[in-house]
């Protein structure tokens, strides 16, 4: 962030919607969005250009989806953006699809302008921006069933909680009052799972334990 200024690139190939999110996000002081995609294959050449600190993304848009966006600039770039989808469908596979692809977390585009705002600070801050109820949901659809990781055996009974408790969706200061510990521990417990996990950060760590069996979504019982 430069001088506190948090750096927004926007990209959504609704104008509409590029320019509703931007009147948001300028008119708070600690905001600034520094350019706007139109189409996947713009984003990254604009994220190079900008360097910004967060990305909304839109995961259906043309040439290139959101997807396929997000591998790009996070494959490109040595130090990258958070990245945050914004989606209108919350079910949409494509939401499950690029948090595995590396997105941050997502936000729904009837999402209250507050949200917004707070969902760009809080990524910023380096935090993943997850919806518990709604990410085990989109994992019980979308994520197979497998047997545990190797990486499961190496985790401490400590950090094995840690992980669990990430995928509930609490926060460090969350986690810390839960085990009885001070915010420190639980920061070096959390990196420790990130290194053991071979994740960037925690939603890939959260992704990564549903995918390997780590953790079992619940799934909804079919209708009769």
């Amino acid at each position: 962030m430069s001088g506190g200024t948090i750096r927004v690139v926007i990209a959504d190939d609704e104008r509409m919607v590029r320019t509703a999110l931007r009147v948001i996000l300028d008119a708070e002081p600690d905001l600034e969005v520094v350019g706007e995609a139109a189409t996947g294959a713009e984003a990254l050449p604009l994220v190079r250009a900008t360097r910004p600190d967060v990305v909304l993304m839109d995961v259906r848009m043309p040439e290139i989806d959101g997807i396929r966006a997000t591998e790009q600039i996070l494959a490109a770039m040595a130090e990258p953006p958070r990245i945050v989808v914004v989606t209108t469908f919350e079910n949409d596979s494509y939401v499950y699809d690029a948090l595995r692809a590396g997105a941050s977390g997502f936000l729904l585009k009837r999402a209250a302008a507050e949200e917004l705002i707070q969902a760009v600070r809080l990524v910023a801050c380096g935090d993943s921006l997850l919806f518990p109820a709604r990410l085990r949901e989109l994992a019980a659809r979308h994520s197979p069933a497998s047997a545990a990781a190797p990486w499961a055996a190496r985790l401490t009974g400590r950090e094995a909680e840690v992980l669990r408790l990430m995928t509930a969706g609490l926060t460090n200061a969350e986690i810390a009052r839960r085990m009885g510990v001070g915010p420190a521990t639980v920061k070096t417990h959390v990196a420790s799972v990130l290194a053991k996990t071979g994740t960037r950060d925690r939603t890939q760590a959260v992704i990564t334990a549903y995918e390997s069996g780590f953790v079992r979504p619940v799934r909804s019982a079919p209708p009769r």
